[in-house]
């Protein structure tokens, strides 16, 4: 499929695939700026993230969604619902998996999932940048074997490899269609939901292993003070056990401390704008199998 420069074309295509193959290092790096987060540990993105590139005759719409994985709350439910829910809305399927990683049930599972999918399929390669080049071969087959790919494309998400051969591919499969987004617009995510996605990756990458996926950070204020020349963001990290609690605020403090001069600097780049930021710890206990709190803290099924 040859691309035409004379006509505009724009759409939407999805990026799923098992927890921590890259997504949103993927989404953050196409885009030019963050906006989605980014963590080692499994399950990070919580809800669809739309992040959108615009060039001169194409406008991309990328959806980051939820790693698919075997739900064990009603918050992995909520996850992996989101993710489903995606492939039906959408022009082309980005399915990205490890190359450092032999395929695994979670990828079968993934692919029994696309079997009834008209919908173009990319298999993406991530991560070759930790595989040999004469080992692509063996892990294009063992995928190929499973499904007939629209697409197949190696890359490295995060030091750029191919990306922009992935992009031109992409743009190929996409329809003639109008600009859904201005040109400066890089996410449909207000500031709100991307200021407290910085702060709760903050708390995972600093809390390691002591704190799981049981955190939330819910946004109580922003204002711009004009007066000082600053921003003013007021947010509450919510943790589901007292013990948590006490893990994410350290000895005298000094973790809460290092999480908001870390997150800080994020929203700051965001905001373009110097931020005064004051954050707090509460305890709400099984939050995730909630669906009221759930619902408070941003998780609305009923958008998707």
């Amino acid at each position: 499929m040859q691309k035409d420069s004379n006509n505009f074309k724009s759409g939407f295509i999805s990026i799923i695939g098992r927890p921590n193959v890259g997504k949103s290092t993927f989404l953050n790096r196409v885009v030019g700026q963050k906006i989605a987060i980014m963590s080692d540990k499994p399950q990070t993105t919580r809800n669809k993230v739309q992040g959108v590139v615009t060039t001169e005759n194409s406008q991309l719409v990328f959806i980051d969604t939820p790693g698919i994985h075997k739900p064990k709350h009603k918050l992995g439910d909520f996850m992996v619902k989101s993710a489903r829910n995606t492939l039906k809305e959408v022009d082309v399927i980005m399915f990205m998996v490890n190359a450092n990683e032999p395929i695994g049930g979670g990828d079968r599972f993934i692919i029994d999932l696309l079997q009834n999918t008209e919908t173009p399929v990319f298999l993406v390669i991530n991560k070759i940048d930790l595989v040999h080049p004469d080992d692509l071969l063996t892990i294009i087959t063992s995928y190929t074997e499973e499904y007939d790919f629209a697409e197949i494309v190696p890359l490295s998400a995060l030091n750029g490899n191919n990306v922009e051969r992935l992009m031109e591919t992409l743009t190929d499969y996409l329809p003639e269609g109008p600009k859904y987004y201005p040109d400066d617009q890089v996410t449909d995510h207000p500031e709100r939901f991307i200021i407290s996605e910085f702060i709760r990756e903050k708390v995972l990458h600093l809390t390691r292993e002591e704190i799981p996926h049981s955190v939330a950070v819910v946004i109580e204020k922003i204002e711009r003070d004009e007066s000082r020349g600053l921003v003013d963001v007021a947010a509450t990290i919510v943790v589901d056990r007292d013990s948590q609690k006490g893990i994410v605020i350290g000895k005298k403090g000094a973790l809460l401390k290092e999480i908001g001069t870390k997150a800080r600097h994020d929203i700051e780049m965001l905001l373009g704008s110097k931020v005064y930021l004051e954050l707090w710890v509460k305890v709400q206990k099984d939050w995730r199998n909630k669906p009221g709190q759930l619902r408070e803290f941003g998780f609305r099924e009923d958008e998707y």
